[in-house]
């Protein structure tokens, strides 16, 4: 019996390999990730297994760089990628293309379908999507009023343009009912004496962000009549809010730059408005006392010499008065203009954050006040059917064979004697 020509360990590895990405392919694979290792190239290798088993998986630099999730041990993924052999080793490996958190792939789904349906309507298009004001002097914000983008934001524009006031409309970002308080919140704010309107929160994994992913807050961002800025996450996050909203912002942070101007470029453009008016006024005045001079020395004028001359020291008259005119002009617009400025300096937006939150700490007190748990306490009871209801007179207590006593301590059952 013939054998086959021998092989080299590297040309029945090539093979292996072959044959594996070419039965195989592409793959989607759940497991845990265990033995997790970023290398200072920045690609990572770790073990995906399960009960029974274990592959080695390889995620290369740029691979890494677009994923939603930070991979870690423990984590339970689902990882795309192809089935290769490394080939120095003869060990077979996944190279990872993406992962994504396992039990998320009908998030993702849904994810999809709604982007796909509002990108068809021609929401996600640039031509709907509107410039922000040149000079922004109210922002609105639609947030949670404990996070940190809130801070993140408030920051920024005390740092940037002080000037500016803020009008901060808290929320629920994540959760039961979450979106329709994001949704109901914006077509408030679209309601007000704003410029334009933040839509923020930090970052989180994709449950979290969830909310702005639904259709209802979709659909407020494109019905507010004013320009709206989605900065929801991180940098690699992406919303449905995103898409929709007339500029993304990657960061609550980053929002707050772009819905502010320093200041200090303000005064430096108002000062090179101010330099090219008065050159373009000096370079008239030339120009005419040129043509004035022209006149006095040509033959025709050359008799009236006198009367030129009165023309071109009027002329020169005439020129320092509107000099001086623009001159008072400008700087008393320039001195309402920095009286305005100190006003809107005054403002503070954490005072009012401050004084919206006592106002809430007296409500929530004066409620708690005039519930049930108070009235027990200053020594009053409550009666309850067996099933819980509330009995409020004699003729519903006789309607009853036993009550329920309820005191601040504790309860009492009874038995309703008939008359």
């Amino acid at each position: 019996m013939s054998r086959p020509e021998p092989l080299s360990v590297s040309a029945l590895t090539v093979r292996i390999k072959e044959l594996l990405e070419e039965q195989v392919g592409e793959v989607s694979v759940a497991g845990e990730i265990s033995n997790f290792r970023r290398q200072a190239s920045g690609h990572c290798y770790f073990t995906l297994k399960d009960e029974g088993a274990q592959i080695p998986c390889a995620l290369f630099k740029g691979s890494a760089s677009r994923l939603g999730l930070q991979p870690g041990d423990g984590v339970k993924v689902i990882a795309h990628g192809e089935v290769s052999v490394y080939e120095p080793r003869g060990a077979y490996q996944l190279i990872v293309r993406g992962l994504e958190p396992l039990g998320k792939g009908d998030l993702h789904q849904r994810f999809e379908d709604l982007k796909r349906k509002l990108q068809a309507e021609g929401l996600f298009a640039e031509e709907r999507k509107r410039p922000l004001p040149e000079f922004v002097e109210r922002i609105g914000l639609v947030t949670s009023p404990t996070g940190a983008a809130v801070r993140d934001v408030i920051q920024v524009l005390q740092r940037r343009c002080p000037r500016i006031a803020l009008t901060v409309f808290g929320v629920k970002v994540q959760g039961e009912g979450a979106a329709i308080e994001v949704a109901e919140a914006i077509g408030r704010m679209g309601q007000m004496d704003c410029d334009l309107l933040m839509v923020v929160r930090g970052g989180g994994s994709l449950e979290d962000l969830w909310s702005f992913n639904e259709e209802v807050v979709a659909r407020a961002v494109v019905a507010c009549p004013i320009p709206v800025i989605s900065g929801v996450g991180h940098e690699t996050d992406f919303t449905i809010c995103d898409f929709v909203a007339d500029l993304r912002a990657p960061t609550p942070s980053a929002a707050a730059e772009m819905a502010s101007r320093p200041d200090e470029e303000w005064t430096k453009e108002v000062g090179g408005l101010e330099e090219r008016l008065a050159v373009g006024v000096r370079d008239l005045l030339e120009e005419k006392k040129r043509k004035v001079a022209e006149l006095a020395t040509s033959y025709v004028f050359r008799e009236p010499r006198k009367m030129v001359e009165r023309s071109a020291q009027r002329v020169d008259e005439l020129g320092l008065q509107l000099q001086r005119g623009l001159g008072n002009a400008w700087r008393h617009r320039l001195g309402l203009a920095r009286a305005l400025l100190q006003r809107w300096m005054a403002l503070r937006p954490e005072r009012r954050v401050a004084e919206r939150g006592l106002r809430l700490k007296g409500a929530v007190d004066r409620l708690r006040a005039l519930g049930p748990q108070e009235t027990l306490r200053r020594g009053y009871t409550m009666v309850h059917s067996e099933d819980g209801k509330l009995i409020r007179n004699v003729a519903s207590a006789r309607r009853q064979q036993n009550l329920v006593v309820r005191f601040l301590d504790g309860r009492v059952p009874v038995t309703v004697q008939q008359d």
